[in-house]
């Protein structure tokens, strides 16, 4: 017999599991929804201080009261926030662990609060300003009804269970979200599942690129004791699809699910590919973190910036100016007689658009300012997660930008990317682009969630009379370069960079 034992998000209680929790036991499990002190009405504090290690006591002792006589397996499982008290338990009774679940979550690392986790970056910030203003004994006020978006998408819950979500929300005690997690090690011996619910933003094939990125906290997911499952919803699948959940939930204790390809096994790669068109060999010319590739014309030529996506773990190498797609394009455009360019930004990870920013703007003017380049006429396209990095020139456009290009970009903050209040919204922004030219070459095969955020694009730039030119690859999957057969992308190719080449050259 399994025995789920089942750890709620922050403001959440046992309750949330109502209705999962019956059809797991209808499975034949054993099923525990742990009530958190101080946040459970069944479970009140006993004292004015609660806080993580409170939290993994609650959790503790719920492991204990299994009998360990019976032969029974226990699945811990984690939402949101969930997932660090019971890390806390299971490091401390790893023997009795037969899995560890990680629902919806991010990977707590010791030594780090759950404050870090929060994915809402503005609010986030806010927290760590009051929690210096404040006692821990403090309490964080649950949120309205129309702020839930802040904590995880919504998507697919109903408005009944929103309200009832709502209206069953306690405070949060301040210092279970202050407090760092502290580890020895023994939970890794444990094995695990991720859940990945992709309206919130995250799925398994973006987990596997980030893997094959080589990020050295993330090549441990593709151990052979880490499976992953997928859930087509929101970040809170106990209330949008509670049967899809248990039967996730089912299979994950039986061992069952998705597992990722380990850092050099089988082909390369998707980002270290061959490019789909054969471009005449050309050498780079290397500035401080931009790449040069300029043809043998006259006269300063025009030139197109390639801005790759991300984000990309810092560590990667190759870094992304080297990757063969974004060194193709470079020569693909040298080829019609325009200068090339690549470069490095630091986007590492979701909360460093900012500087990402600053890193393109620069090596704009570092390409601008080369003798053989016509400052007056840029190109800048965008790939990918660079998408949001399209905002700032959409917003106001300088002259000598002549055209903006984007390939499969995400043009509005994943729900779970916690961008609130960010200027990187190119799906607004481009109510304000004026007559700057933009090309989109638009994924026939995109993620749902991807693919909203270009369709408000379009919508938006068709309302406002926005000059905009799809070039659609109606069977091409995000990063289609390096995924789908060449023949299939080929013309959208070209298509798409003599539409770049007339902008800059009439």
């Amino acid at each position: 017999m399994t025995v789920f034992i089942m750890v709620a998000d922050v403001f959440t209680g046992a309750h949330v599991w109502q209705e999962t929790a019956p059809r797991l036991a209808a499975a034949g499990s054993e099923v525990h929804a742990v009530q958190l002190t101080g946040v459970d009405a069944g479970r009140p504090a006993t004292s004015a201080r609660i806080d993580l290690e409170t939290h993994i006591a609650d959790v503790i002792a719920a492991i204990d009261a299994v009998d360990t006589a019976s032969d029974r397996e226990i699945v811990l499982v984690g939402h949101g926030y969930g997932i660090h008290p019971v890390l806390g338990a299971a490091d401390r009774r790893p023997q009795r662990i037969a899995r560890v679940v990680y629902l919806d979550c991010g990977m707590p690392q010791n030594g780090v609060p759950a404050l870090a986790a929060v994915p809402d970056q503005a609010l986030r910030a806010q927290l760590a300003e009051w929690a210096q203003r404040v006692e821990c004994e403090s309490e964080l006020a649950p949120p309205a009804r129309d702020e839930w978006q802040r904590w995880g998408s919504t998507a697919g819950i109903s408005d009944a269970a929103l309200d009832r979500l709502t209206a069953l929300a306690a405070p949060q005690p301040l210092g279970t979200l202050l407090q760092p997690l502290r580890l020895t090690g023994s939970v890794v011996a444990v094995p695990t599942t991720g859940m990945l619910c992709t309206r919130n933003g995250v799925s398994i094939d973006l987990v596997q690129r980030l893997v094959d990125l080589g990020d050295p906290m993330l090549t441990a997911l593709a151990d052979s004791q880490v499976t992953f499952f997928e859930l087509p919803t929101g970040h809170w699948p106990m209330l949008s699809c509670p049967a899809g959940l248990a039967d996730a939930l089912l299979r994950a204790a039986a061992g069952e699910g998705r597992s990722l390809r380990p850092v050099g096994a089988g082909d390369p790669p998707a980002h270290l590919r061959p490019f789909p068109l054969d471009v005449p060999e050309l050498p780079r010319d290397r500035r401080e973190h931009v790449d040069l590739y300029v043809p043998d014309a006259e006269g300063p030529r025009p030139a197109v910036v390639f801005v790759h996506g991300g984000p990309v773990p810092a560590g990667t190498r190759p870094t992304p100016r080297d990757w063969p797609t974004l060194v193709g394009y470079a020569r693909l455009a040298a080829a019609e007689g325009m200068v090339g360019v690549t470069l490095d930004h630091r986007l590492h990870d979701i909360a460093d658009y900012e500087r990402a920013a600053v890193d393109v703007a620069a090596a704009v003017e570092l390409a601008r300012a080369d003798p053989r380049v016509d400052a007056d006429r840029v190109a800048l396209w965008f790939f990918s997660g660079g998408g949001l990095l399209t905002a700032d020139w959409l917003t106001k456009p300088p002259a000598w930008l002549r055209c903006l290009a984007a390939s499969y970009p995400i043009l509005a903050p994943l729900p779970g990317w916690g961008l609130t209040g960010s200027r990187f919204r190119p799906a607004r922004a481009v109510a304000h682009a004026g007559t700057l030219p933009v090309v989109l070459l638009r994924a026939g095969r995109e993620t749902p969630e991807i693919a909203a955020t270009v369709e408000a694009f379009v919508t938006t730039a068709k309302d406002c009379g926005a000059h905009l030119e799809l070039v659609d690859v109606p069977n091409g999957h995000h990063g289609f370069e390096t995924l789908d057969p060449p023949e299939e992308i080929r013309p959208a190719l070209h298509h798409a960079m003599r539409s770049v080449v007339t902008h800059l050259t009439s």
